[in-house]
């Protein structure tokens, strides 16, 4: 069982349908709840302290809110690819992401901008947490989450099934704006302070970068995967 934390990632748990619900936690007398309590009928709700709830909740702000749900559901790779893809389906790697207001970041504008999934390694990655799924203002609740124990190895079989993959770095000398990013796409973040991992650098079709023309020469992680995902969305979208 999970616990589920603040207003907008329980709202769109309970709405999506997703997970198997099990208790509703509510802070006494706190206002504006009533969209929740109404995706939540049939939940068994319950009142608490807001001291209580920050107990429950640890270290994540819970707006007076907490769910206990399920799991978000996992897939592995071969299941997911198993089902039917649209030609033009957008994955989203993430090669190493630790933090996990990025991963949630990330998992957000993956969604807003129609990606079919972001797939993510077992180890050395920040895990499907509270923290993350509260980053990601519910949007875990509707793309799928992919689960490797083999980043490398599920690079190739995303290739086998027809996805070019296009790792974001710096100082390649290819834009994202001059890369054809229409098809089957798959587009690698790397880690925060690392980038790519040489591995996964030799194994993508294309290596892209997002000029930057200021005195500033890095981006967050999260908001180089907004720009890449919205060129995506532009370039399927682009009058023919």
């Amino acid at each position: 069982m999970e616990k589920v934390i603040g207003r907008i990632p329980v709202l769109e748990c309970l709405r999506a349908g997703k997970r198997e619900i099990h208790r509703l936690y509510l802070a006494r007398d706190a206002k504006g709840l009533d969209p929740i309590r109404q995706a939540g009928r049939g939940v068994p709700i319950l009142e608490h302290s807001q001291e209580e709830l920050d107990r429950m909740a640890g270290n994540t702000v819970h707006q007076g809110v907490i769910l206990e749900a399920s799991p978000l559901p996992l897939w592995n790779l071969a299941e997911w690819l198993n089902q039917p893809l649209p030609q033009d389906a957008v994955l989203v790697i993430l090669d190493g992401i630790e933090d996990p207001h990025n991963f949630g970041a990330i998992t957000r504008t993956a969604a807003a901008c129609g990606a079919c999934g972001v797939l993510f390694g077992k180890d050395r990655a920040a895990p499907v947490s509270p923290a993350a799924a509260k980053a990601a203002a519910g949007a875990m609740e509707y793309i799928d989450l992919i689960q490797v124990t083999n980043l490398a190895r599920a690079i190739k079989d995303l290739q086998k099934a027809g996805f070019w993959v296009a790792g974001l770095e710096a100082e390649a000398t290819q834009s994202v704006w001059e890369a054809d990013l229409k098809g089957r796409i798959a587009l690698v973040l790397g880690n925060e302070g690392h980038g790519l991992r040489r591995l996964t650098r030799e194994l993508c079709d294309l290596r892209l970068c997002i000029p930057l023309p200021g005195p500033i020469t890095t981006l967050n992680v999260s908001v180089s995967a907004a720009i890449a995902l919205s060129e995506c969305v532009r370039q399927r979208n682009r009058p023919k």
